[in-house]
């Protein structure tokens, strides 16, 4: 469980694309066996320390002719930050895959003290 202080509490949220491999041929499309790509995401502002961060899919286009195998995850979580991170493993086709995603944690307040 993440704990706050009495800080104020920020949300930042947004939508990217991972990958559209379908036009072009990529390997998520015509590939096999494990596979991964990453994204950095960037905050649109940094948190006081490292956030919680909730990502899921907002869209996938796959190839049914086989069995959807599929992982999203947020990796390397930092104050400014995170990796969004896509695998799929087998002979599992991904046209394209775009998430969502969600941090919420302790932000700066104008009236913090800076005694380093």
């Amino acid at each position: 469980m993440k704990k706050f202080q009495t800080h104020p509490i920020g949300i930042d949220q947004g939508e990217t694309v991972l990958f559209s491999d379908f036009a072009d041929g990529g390997d998520m499309w015509i590939g096999e066996g494990p596979r991964e790509r990453r994204t950095a995401i960037r905050f649109n502002e940094p948190f006081r320390s490292v956030p919680i961060v909730q990502i899921g899919v907002a869209l996938w286009d796959v190839d049914t002719s086989s069995a959807l195998r599929a992982e999203v995850q947020a990796e390397g979580i930092t104050p400014e930050g995170f990796d969004a991170v896509f695998r799929t493993w087998s002979d599992t086709r991904i046209a394209r895959i775009r998430v969502t995603w969600t941090a919420i944690g302790e932000v700066a307040h104008e009236d913090d003290w800076d005694i380093s």
